[in-house]
């Protein structure tokens, strides 16, 4: 089974940024508890100044009531049976001493609290007195403006504050989601470098680090094992081979040459592996026709493969060697797991490779190559290496490798050599 590209990200909707976002709960924060604190304050100053009016008629009732008993004279604004007294003081069931609201407004006079008491032996007549509200309300609606105008300056002020302080908080987290991104696509020597502060955000590019060194070191113990076990190979399989030839020709030599080049060719690629890897490697370039170089690298495979192409399109500018390497690996792969017939066609700068079998598996689509995992069920088909050192050698040329498969069946092996 053949490797496939890269699993391709899935594409981000739009985003808010997170300091947008802290800003809002922010405001909406603020809002909150202004409009919370504002109307606590306005609901106990408007009680305040109502107990502080029914405290007053109170007092000025009382002081009227006992001049009005020893002189038979009105003072305080008192007044017997007035015609605004609400009805709830009309006709009082005792002699005590009792207030009500009046939220009338009438002219200038605004709302007021009147106290009114039976006057002892008059025939049930009523004294009364009133206190107005009017300067301590007018004085509420001022407290209430100027409330609203100070949590808007506030929160004005407060707003770019927030703004500024999530932007520097944003800047952080983008820093390492962008050091954790370079590390998914395979760059292990990216880090988040120190992190100031000593929080959350700290410690999240602190683990991404240690992760990042961790995973480093795995990889690279991994691939220092893969080329010590190559390189240390050759030189046996190079005694087997030298000794097949001492063989007698026969069915067993012929079995046993094959499988000891199989073995060969297994070293060969690891160790091309392990170059990739380890970034050894770097391209040779020359200015070569594409087509010409394509044709040689197909005659070589020694397959049955059309080749179609324009020999005299311009030449472009690459590693000959490591383009033949690509193109040979991708027919190879085409015979070997695909179906007949197999056509290789150059247009331009690109080299596309088709065959009609049954194309890539979905999870290899999906998941990008897996070395060493060819899917075939038969045995002795392919190491799975073949798109491994194809899609290496192309990165290496800075050139795009892309897999797919064809709507009418088979796959599609599509190069494209940069400009």
């Amino acid at each position: 089974m053949r490797p496939a590209r890269p699993r391709s990200r899935p594409r981000r909707p739009a985003r808010v940024p997170l300091r947008w976002k802290i800003a809002a709960l922010a405001a909406v924060t603020a809002c909150l508890v202004t409009a919370v604190v504002g109307v606590l304050v306005h609901v106990w100053s408007a009680r305040d100044i109502r107990a502080r009016a029914e405290a007053e008629a109170f007092n000025t009732l009382y002081s009227a009531m006992e001049t009005y008993r020893r002189t038979g004279t009105l003072t305080g604004g008192a007044e017997l049976d007035p015609a605004e007294l609400p009805a709830a003081l009309r006709h009082p069931s005792d002699g005590d001493r009792h207030t009500a609201y009046d939220g009338r407004i009438e002219g200038n006079v605004g709302p007021r609290v009147w106290a009114a008491q039976r006057v002892p032996g008059k025939d049930g007549r009523i004294l009364a007195t009133r206190a107005s509200m009017s300067a301590e309300l007018h004085n509420l609606r001022r407290l209430d403006v100027v409330m609203v105008v100070a949590s808007l300056v506030a929160l004005g002020v407060a707003t770019p504050l927030t703004v500024y302080g999530a932007g520097l908080l944003g800047r952080r987290l983008r820093r390492v989601s962008e050091t954790a991104d370079r590390i998914s696509t395979g760059d292990l020597d990216a880090r988040t470098g120190h992190t100031k502060g000593r929080d959350e955000v700290a410690d999240i590019a602190a683990t991404v680090d240690l992760m990042a060194d961790s995973l480093s070191r795995r990889l690279r113990t991994e691939r220092q094992f893969t080329a010590d076990v190559a390189h240390e190979l050759r030189t046996p399989v190079g005694g087997l081979l030298a000794a097949v030839d001492l063989l007698p020709p026969g069915d067993t030599e012929d079995q046993l040459r094959a499988r000891v080049r199989d073995l060969r060719d297994l070293v060969e690629d690891l160790l091309e592996v392990s170059r990739l890897d380890a970034g050894a490697e770097h391209p040779v370039r020359a200015r070569v026709p594409l087509a010409a170089v394509v044709a040689d690298a197909v005659a070589r495979t020694g397959l049955d493969t059309e080749v179609v192409g324009d020999a005299a399109a311009a030449p472009v500018d690459t590693d000959p060697r490591r383009l033949e390497r690509i193109v040979g690996n991708l027919v190879v792969n085409a015979h070997r797991h695909g179906g007949t017939p197999v056509r290789v066609t150059v247009e331009g700068r690109t080299v596309v490779v088709r065959d009609h079998g049954p194309g890539f598996p979905d999870e290899l689509l999906r998941e990008g190559p897996r070395r060493f995992h060819t899917g075939a069920r038969e045995r002795g088909s392919g190491h799975g290496l073949g798109l491994t050192i194809a899609l290496g050698q192309a990165r290496l040329l800075g050139a795009e490798l892309r897999l797919d498969n064809a709507p009418d069946g088979g796959a599609v092996a599509t190069l494209r050599l940069p400009t």
